[in-house]
């Protein structure tokens, strides 16, 4: 369902990523959100064309607007190309194949992982390029990930390449050590960042001399090493015109360690520098900093020359969006071009209880939403008909969430005015709700499968996670 509120290089095609389609899933009795008896397809489940009313689905539940999800991956897939960026989606957010599929659909270079055990998962995908933002210091990994690079490069291997983050001489170390004595070919499939972060941050070397230092040491122990990378939202907190300075001269600076890396001939001449960044918070910034050639001084003030930018952006909550967070960080509209992302995950959950007036409790909690940062947000009321079928949503106003158990959700609802009816009269056990979240990024997590759904209910797929 639609929330009501809703109101030029192209990436090449050799550079697409590609995954291949969802393999036959199963789901059963032990999928929350559904209602089985027996293990089943997929494709079985929805070959009926159910709705998410009908018998095979359950309450709580997590479904995606499918209209939301086109419209946010096009939009996403269009400013990048009209920036001249490329995109390399963080699926951390719901570490889901089906809708990774639908971002590489839509020319994304290739998936952003926030771990070795998520590069592991992607690969398993089929994904032949992965950008693991973080630093990789495990060496049973390490020896991990240079396994699957020598078995990218052997006869009838998959192609594969990976880039990593080092913020520090340890971290060099871990990674020439596990590559020592790899081949030409395997060493190529291995981009080596060096991570620049701010004071008080997260990771990332903190100045742009230690960037150098870090660089050299990577190309003195035979990486290969693209250019720069940084979270620009680790700059500023907010959206405010000092937050948003805060971030651009952030950017500026992920640019001159660019700049100090060419002039000192550490990047390969060949290839663009790279510059990267995050992107969901702030990407009418780094689409304004980030992108252009650098200008490059020689030492002592020689030379000039000019060299390519190759910006690419992670952004991944921006997939399904949300009511809370990510709505209030929203920078699309601050793009020229741009237009507002929408929310797509709602969670339903049942009314179980009218205890006292103004007081509702449903069965959503804690296990099922996600409450980091905000509450969830009631957005539509589902009532029980004479039959015991549910009618069509319609918004639910006057009720904010008050708090969360482990399953259960606290609705408080705003008194009638006086001489008219208590407004939770319009509410009783068995009604259904509807919740818009905050931070997708800790949602998804408590799900396994998750209902793609049409402007008329209709269940159009199901999506699995791999956490």
């Amino acid at each position: 369902m639609t929330d009501p509120t809703q109101a030029d290089r192209p990436t090449q095609p050799s550079t697409r990523a590609t995954v291949p389609a969802d393999p036959s899933a199963v789901v059963g009795p032990a999928t929350k959100g559904l209602r089985l008896d027996a293990e089943r397809t997929v494709a079985d489940v929805l070959a009926d064309s159910p709705r998410i009313t009908d018998d095979a689905f359950s309450w709580p539940l997590l479904t995606l607007d499918d209209a939301a999800l086109d419209h946010n991956v096009a939009l996403m897939a269009r400013l990048c190309a009209e920036h001249g960026v490329e995109h390399a989606p963080h699926v951390k957010t719901a570490m889901s194949r089906g809708l990774y599929a639908r971002q590489a659909r839509a020319g994304a270079w290739g998936a952003t992982v926030a771990n070795p055990a998520q590069l592991r998962v992607v690969r398993t995908w089929g994904v032949e390029r992965v950008f693991l933002a973080n630093e990789l210091v495990d060496p049973r990994e390490i020896a991990w990930l240079r396994r699957e690079l020598e078995a990218s490069v052997a006869p009838g291997g998959t192609p594969f390449e990976v880039w990593v983050y080092v913020d520090s001489i340890e971290g060099v170390g871990l990674l020439s050590r596990g590559f020592a004595g790899a081949s030409e070919d395997v060493v190529a499939g291995l981009g080596v960042l060096v991570e620049v972060g701010v004071p008080g941050g997260r990771t990332g070397v903190r100045s742009t001399a230690d960037a150098l230092g870090l660089a050299r040491a990577v190309r003195a122990a035979g990486l290969r090493l693209p250019g720069v990378a940084g979270y620009e939202g680790s700059a500023a907190g907010g959206t405010t015109p000092e937050d948003l300075a805060k971030v651009a001269a952030y950017c500026r600076g992920l640019r001159d360690v660019a700049a100090a890396f060419v002039r000192e001939g550490l990047v390969p001449d060949d290839e663009p520098v790279v510059v990267t960044a995050g992107g969901s918070s702030f990407l009418d910034v780094v689409l304004a900093e980030l992108p252009g050639p650098l200008t490059v001084v020689g030492t002592g003030g020689g030379t000039e020359t000019t060299r390519d930018v190759r910006v690419v952006v992670r952004s991944g909550a921006y997939l399904t969006h949300d009511h809370g967070f990510c709505a209030r960080m929203d920078p699309w509209d601050r793009i020229p071009g741009g237009e507002p992302m929408h929310a797509a995950a709602v969670v339903w959950g049942q009314v179980l209880s009218v205890p006292e007036p103004g007081l509702v409790l449903c069965g959503v909690g804690r296990r099922d939403v996600s409450y980091d940062i905000d509450l969830p947000t009631a957005l539509w009321l589902r009532t029980l008909d004479e039959n015991g079928g549910l009618r069509p949503a319609h918004d639910l106003a006057g009720a904010r969430v008050t708090g969360l158990n482990d399953q259960h959700l606290y609705l408080t609802v705003d008194p009638a005015p006086a001489g008219s009816a208590p407004v939770t009269t319009q509410i009783r056990p068995g009604d259904v709700v509807g919740f818009g979240i905050s931070h997708p990024c800790t949602l998804f997590d408590k799900w396994r499968v998750a209902a793609v759904v049409s402007d008329d209910d209709q269940v159009v797929d199901l999506v699995g996670t791999e956490f």
